[in-house]
């Protein structure tokens, strides 16, 4: 009976993964930055910016993984995808994909970096033709949460 109700109702969501790699992004480029200015300041101009260079590119590492926070719902009649970029500056874009179950058309799973990165782009069919969302990427979400977000959308679509 328990397996029957999760087939109807799932809930998804890396709040706690996304939190722990925000603070550990900027726990990290803090000491880095400190390193960095303390270097500078006891004029190890080489090392200071070796720092620097590190900071870069432990910056870009998280631009290129693109982590989001994920919360995903298909209770009722509809699929619900909400996400935000979990590492920012400035203001957070909050994005929502919303739709009835019925209207999925395709779902695409792409897999980079031997499965590390994953990027969702789901495509659903409406009386003016085919819609295609723009792409979520799925980095900061657990493999097994991955493995039950793709099960659930092959459920829905009928696979």
């Amino acid at each position: 009976m328990t397996e029957h109700v999760n087939i109807l109702r799932m809930n998804i969501s890396n709040k706690k993964q996304t939190q722990f790699l925000r603070r550990l992004f900027f726990l990290v480029s803090l000491v880095i930055a400190l390193a960095a200015l303390a270097l500078f300041l006891l004029d190890y101009m080489l090392y200071g910016l070796l720092m620097a260079g590190v900071f870069a590119l432990w910056y870009l590492f998280f631009q290129v993984a693109d982590y989001h926070f994920i919360e995903y719902s298909d209770s009722g009649d509809k699929v619900v995808l909400r996400y935000y970029k979990s590492i920012r500056f400035g203001k957070t874009s909050f994005n929502s994909i919303e739709f009835p179950k019925q209207m999925l058309y395709r779902a695409y799973f792409e897999n980079s970096v031997f499965g590390k990165m994953s990027d969702l782009t789901l495509v659903v069919k409406t009386r003016r033709g085919i819609a295609e969302y723009p792409s979520v990427s799925l980095s900061a979400l657990p493999l097994s949460d991955r493995k039950v977000l793709q099960e659930r959308l092959l459920h829905i679509l009928g696979v």
